[in-house]
């Protein structure tokens, strides 16, 4: 049984967190608390630092100052990476390699694996995620011969094949067609159900939008709001929105969701 205090300890905890990409400094100190059970998205323009964000909290690109902790630890020591699922941007899920759907899906048990050897237990778990993203039919075939939508299903089987306390996912939604981003929706929502705590990048809130906590815009690599998710659904809808008219010289802005 959780307790109070079990409910309310934060399982990401950033503090004045810094980060730069080459010379250039792209996170100017971020607090970011995600508490046991929150759905949170991080909203935000193009370079506003959100995969930056997301990628120095699992340790890709490290802090140049502040704190940053999992599960209450320290990240530089955080050890326990089976608790924690991540989605990347969504990328060719093999990269290129010859691979089965089942293969890819089974590399994200690894960490659970006692020797690197899967068990019944683990082919389980495997099965039981691709049924949850409604791939378990393409099980055999090559991701070589998926859609898109398709591919970013198999990376987050990949990613629940561990079962995860924490979910993590940079633009789960990118580029997907619609019938995979409900079954995306419909994926997470039983995630969020089973108690798992998410951590989303997004572009627009779209159909994840009855799931959301919590809204993290950032601009400039700084926290702009940090509150409830904006009610309408696109980049006029956020705080901070620049409304640019089309006879005003220059560029147009794109808001703050780019």
């Amino acid at each position: 049984m959780t307790t109070q205090a079990g409910m309310n300890e934060p399982v990401i905890s950033l503090r004045d967190v810094r980060a730069d990409l080459g010379s250039r400094p792209v996170l100017r100190g971020i607090d970011l608390t995600v508490a046991r059970g929150e759905v949170v998205a991080l909203l935000g323009a193009n370079g506003s630092g959100k995969s930056t964000a997301i990628r120095t909290i699992i340790g890709q690109v490290p802090a140049s100052a502040g704190r940053v902790e999992l599960f209450g630890t320290e990240r530089e020591r955080f050890r326990d990476w089976a608790r924690v699922g991540y989605v990347p941007q969504r990328t060719t899920a093999a990269g290129g390699v010859p691979a089965t759907v089942t293969e890819i899906v089974s590399s994200g048990r690894l960490s659970r694996a006692r020797f690197g050897v899967l068990r019944k237990a683990d082919h389980a778990a495997v099965r039981r995620a691709l049924e949850l993203v409604g791939m378990a039919d393409r099980a055999k075939d090559s991701v070589n011969a998926l859609s898109g939508g398709q591919h970013q299903r198999v990376l987050i089987a990949r990613a629940l094949a561990a079962e995860p306390e924490l979910l993590i996912m940079d633009e789960p939604m990118a580029g997907v067609d619609l019938a995979s981003q409900e079954v995306l929706a419909r994926t997470l929502r039983e995630q969020v159900a089973a108690g798992t705590t998410v951590l989303l990048v997004l572009h627009e809130l779209g159909p994840l939008e009855p799931l959301i906590d919590r809204a993290v815009v950032l601009r400039d690599g700084c926290v702009l709001h940090d509150g409830p998710p904006p009610k309408a659904v696109g980049q006029h809808a956020l705080p901070g929105h620049d409304h640019v008219h089309p006879h005003e010289p220059g560029p147009p802005r794109t808001g703050l969701l780019g």
